[in-house]
């Protein structure tokens, strides 16, 4: 009832409810001129059949009547009298037809209804509300987003401008409220100047919009948006955003990082401060074939495998993992202990031919970009010409077809990153390459989050998606931590020491057995100490670095809290 009053007022207080109030009444005064006009022609009808009754049985004849009620304690003996009552029975049956579904659906149901609704779907938060992230668009990004903040207990709100669309949204379980995202009124309701972020991450038209009226409302919030160019960038910086991010330019980058390029030295693919993670292969290599004890690279050069890739699949190192032809180690260490590595591992079989980037749009020519960078040398093979200039080979021509690939080189290419936007390309792309070139390295790109899996199965080495990218990159701004991405699936995040694991060493924590996250580095009094021994003592509040799985955080954070 607290909330059926104020919607029955403000439909009340509507055009549409001023209209139909207006017609009810109308209604009524007619109603009420049929009972008064069925009451006078009861009497004269009665005193024809010579019989009397007083203005108040009248009243009360036609009301029975026309309510279909009929008790029988009055009734005509004459034909006449008769037809009358049958009348008045069938004009009552046509108004209680109109008037009662009218009455009933316009002043309850609806506006129970509209409640209930609105209920599910608000258009304002309490006004305690503080600390929460607005997400000003939906899509794959803020569907990734929304994951990362429920799996930390981070508050939301997405806005929705189509209450239909809210409804559906909030079935599915997310935290939704009504209103359009270029709306000042919206961002008052949504507690705008409380909340910890904004987030855009539609067209650039619209983010832009977006930007300019929250900047408005809320001089101190901080704003991220997405851009899709330089120029873009530069005008939702002139709009109010605080960070734009390019998620093309990013995911290019990304690519390109994890591209081998055919040698066993550390690729370097993330860095947190001192900590750097890379990755090596094993094949061609005294490693090849020995386990990860035989092959003492911990005792040699102080590094510290974490992990292994196996045709896309991630596993967590042990003493007896064996290093394979398609093994990819995830090295964790400092720049001079992976220096130190490079050292002993950079002669062997250095490769001259250039790596294959499938698809010249922004992401394919930010990898060409980020590979020219390291020196490497690629071809990107598209079947429209290049807007953007590239330093690499272009070949013309459709990829699925085997001699644009023999054209482009598919025989001595020792890896192929697959940049388009489709899904379904990109898992087709991938099966024709790896029937191909078993052994060649496949990275490729994912849109969608779910089917990452889709493209590992395919074949693919790597994926990286656009999706988790970008819902990292605003995660990381939203809770001003360094959340490191390393591929789909991989992350590297800091976590203050719970009480529970307060002086504890390490071994003793159990924290890989238990949830499959590694330490692979821990703040202490002197600064960060990187890949600590088992005997390293934790201390209660301090920070240590771990990395793992989606999975293997999500145990750690089940055990130990958000931290």
């Amino acid at each position: 009832m607290k909330t059926y009053v104020p919607h029955l007022v403000r439909y009340l207080q509507s055009r549409a409810g001023k209209r139909n109030v207006t017609l009810l009444f109308k209604y009524l005064l007619v109603f009420a001129g049929l009972v008064v006009a069925y009451s006078l022609m009861f009497h004269w009808l009665m005193q024809w059949e010579n019989r009397e009754h007083s203005w108040l049985t009248g009243v009360y004849w036609t009301l029975t009547v026309m309510s279909t009620l009929g008790f029988g304690d009055i009734t005509f003996e004459s034909d006449l009298g008769r037809a009358f009552s049958v009348v008045v029975l069938l004009s009552g049956m046509l108004s209680l037809l109109v008037l009662l579904p009218f009455t009933f659906i316009e002043f309850f149901y609806a506006p129970w209804m509209r409640a209930q609704s609105e209920a599910r779907a608000p258009r304002e938060l309490p006004a305690e509300t503080r600390g929460h992230a607005i997400l000003t668009h939906g899509g794959p990004v803020t569907s990734a987003l929304i994951r990362k903040l429920n799996q930390y207990g981070q508050p939301y709100v997405l806005l929705v401008p189509d209450l239909a669309q809210a409804l559906a949204l909030h079935d599915e379980g997310y935290q939704v409220v009504v209103g359009a995202p270029d709306d000042p009124v919206t961002y008052e309701k949504v507690r705008v100047t409380q909340a910890a972020l904004v987030s855009a991450t539609g067209s650039n038209i619209s983010n832009t919009n977006v930007a300019f009226t929250v900047r408005e409302i809320a001089p101190d919030i901080p704003i991220l948006t997405t851009a899709d160019s330089d120029a873009a960038e530069d005008i939702l910086k002139l709009a109010g955003s605080s960070r734009v991010l390019q998620l093309h330019e990013m995911l290019g980058r990304s690519l390109a990082h994890r591209t081998l390029g055919g040698d066993a030295r550390a690729h370097i693919i993330g860095r947190f401060e001192e900590l750097f993670i890379a990755e090596a292969t094993a094949a061609g290599t005294p490693l090849l074939g020995k386990t990860l004890a035989e092959s003492r690279l911990r005792e040699l050069f102080e590094v510290t495998v974490v992990g292994v890739w196996e045709r896309g699949r991630f596993r967590s190192a042990q003493a007896d993992t064996v290093l394979g032809p398609s093994t990819v180690m995830v090295l964790a260490g400092s720049r001079q202990q992976l220096d130190h590595f490079n050292e002993f591992f950079c002669i062997y079989h250095g490769a001259a031919s250039p790596v294959l980037i499938v698809g010249g749009g922004r992401v394919g020519c930010a990898t060409g970009q980020a590979l020219a960078r390291r020196d490497l040398p690629f071809v990107i093979i598209e079947r429209e010409p290049l807007a953007e200039a590239t330093s690499g080979k272009v070949v013309r021509g459709d990829a699925a077809a085997i001699e644009t690939l023999e054209q482009a080189g598919i025989r001595e290419a020792p890896a192929v990153i697959i940049t388009t936007n489709s899904d379904d390309t990109n898992v087709y792309l991938t099966i024709l390459v790896r029937r191909l070139r078993p052994d060649v390295q496949i990275i490729s790109r994912a849109t969608l989050e779910r089917n990452v899996s889709t493209l590992h199965r395919a074949g693919a080495d790597f994926v990286m998606s656009y999706a988790s990218m970008g819902a990292n990159a605003i995660f990381n701004a939203l809770r001003r931590a360094h959340v490191l991405m390393l591929a789909e699936g991989l992350s590297v995040f800091p976590f203050r020491i719970p009480e529970a694991l307060g002086g504890k060493t390490v071994a003793d924590s159990a924290i890989r057995s238990t949830t499959g996250c590694s330490v692979v580095a821990a703040r202490t009094a002197e600064g960060l100490l990187i890949n600590p021994g088992p005997g390293t003592r934790l201390v209660a509040g301090a920070e240590v670095i771990l990395i793992g799985t989606v999975e293997d955080e999500e145990r750690f954070l089940a055990a130990y809290g958000p931290g």
